[in-house]
């Protein structure tokens, strides 16, 4: 059983940086699978941030091109990312998820960008 833990989440100011981690724990067993960023706010529909490859390709939302950066350790089975210029918004949270192709999601962490 594949399980994802998020952390890394929480208030910073506009124009502040963030790194999220996500851990997944258990057997990957399929050789070529994604791992990706999402995000929800509330009263909103859940939306792609940055995904990434087994083989390092990533992918970006065009709202963070620029500004975030998605990387991955495969021997620890981690995913990172890199949130920078963080612009004002509110709340939202932060999901991780492993497309394998079957998908598993984390639990989320929430990060707010608020003055």
């Amino acid at each position: 059983q594949v399980q994802l833990v998020e952390s890394g989440g929480g208030l910073v100011q506009p124009g502040g940086s963030l790194r999220l981690f996500c851990a997944a724990s258990g057997s990957i067993s399929a050789i070529i699978h994604v791992m990706g960023w999402y995000r929800q706010a509330p009263g909103k529909r859940r939306e792609l941030v940055a995904n990434i490859s087994s083989g390092g390709a990533a992918n970006y939302a065009d709202s963070v091109k620029g500004r975030f950066t998605i990387s991955r350790d495969n021997a620890k089975k981690m995913v990172y990312l890199q949130m920078n210029s963080l612009k004002p918004g509110g709340a939202a949270v932060y999901y991780c998820k492993l497309s394998t192709p079957t998908n598993y999601w984390g639990q989320g962490t929430q990060v707010t960008v608020s003055s």
